[in-house]
């Protein structure tokens, strides 16, 4: 083979070398994680897009306990207020993110939801749990903060009336007097 002809088919490849180089994923890249992560960005730009929050969800964020709470099982859930957006939280479990803020309820519960996700956070006097909608199944339970657990061990100490227990009959009397 003729030098200068080979010498110059090699420079003029180089550059499709490089094309190709450029092209092929690094080994440690995981192309299963940068899909989640823009599904995760996606879903938290979709929740900023949704109408602002009423004041009375507003004020219902108000009272979130927010940190890292620890759970049965050893589980943690961390629950931080997004500075940047009043009302709205970042939750955190079992290392994945979610965007959720706070939805009326009759009970009185916290609720908080993350719509897109499909996840609820539910935050009782006594305890908080945090649930997949859409797979039907609690995915951390017996969340508690420093104050839900004084509440909590109140309860085991005198517990509440039940609403299945019978009312006194002076009680009744008096209602339908």
């Amino acid at each position: 083979m003729n030098k200068p002809f080979f010498a110059l088919s090699f420079v003029a490849m180089l550059p499709l070398c490089a094309v190709v180089a450029a092209q092929t994923p690094s080994p440690k890249a995981d192309p299963k994680a940068s899909r989640k992560e823009i599904r995760v960005q996606a879903r938290n730009i979709a929740a900023e897009v949704r109408a602002p929050l009423t004041p009375a969800e507003l004020e219902i964020a108000q009272r979130v306990h927010v940190g890292n709470l620890p759970c049965e099982h050893g589980g943690v859930v961390a629950l931080q207020a997004d500075p940047a957006a009043p009302g709205f939280f970042n939750l955190r479990a079992r290392n994945v993110n979610y965007r959720v803020s706070p939805e009326e309820t009759t009970t009185g519960a916290i609720r908080l939801e993350d719509k897109a996700a499909g996840v609820v956070w539910l935050q009782l006097a006594n305890k908080s749990m945090l649930m997949n909608q859409k797979l039907g199944q609690r995915l951390n339970d017996g969340c508690l903060s420093p104050l839900q657990e004084q509440v909590a061990q109140a309860m085991l100490k005198a517990p509440p009336a039940s609403v299945l227990d019978a009312k006194p009959v002076d009680t009744v009397e008096s209602a339908t007097k």
